[in-house]
């Protein structure tokens, strides 16, 4: 975080976008958001919260969507440029993370 605040310190045009993405029961609690804007604090930023997309093997779970949305107001309330990601694909097991899993498991078939 130290090389964020350097890389930001006196040019309010550096802005550096954070990505996060939203596990249920990992990291979305109000607590989480709280130490997220409490690290962020002083450094120009957006975060982009990321709905988790489901695939086959994961142990994980998209955080719902009231537990997004009460993330962003917490950010959002300690003056953090937020904005919530909007999943596409995801009906078809094609959003962002889905095809990789699905190569992955396609390999794991082929070898022996």
């Amino acid at each position: 975080m130290a090389a964020c605040r350097a890389y930001t310190k006196g040019k309010p045009s550096r802005q550096i976008t954070f990505e996060y993405i939203m596990l249920k029961d990992v990291n979305d609690s109000t607590a989480h958001a709280r130490a997220l804007s409490k690290l962020l604090q002083g450094i120009p930023a957006k975060i982009n919260l990321i709905p988790f997309n489901h695939f086959s093997h994961s142990s994980y779970e998209c955080a719902t969507p009231e537990a997004i949305e009460n993330f962003r107001d917490i950010l959002m309330q300690a003056g953090l440029l937020t904005v919530t990601r909007k999943t596409r694909g995801d009906d078809i097991d094609a959003a962002c993370g889905q095809l990789a899993g699905k190569v992955r498991d396609k390999r794991r078939k082929n070898t022996i």
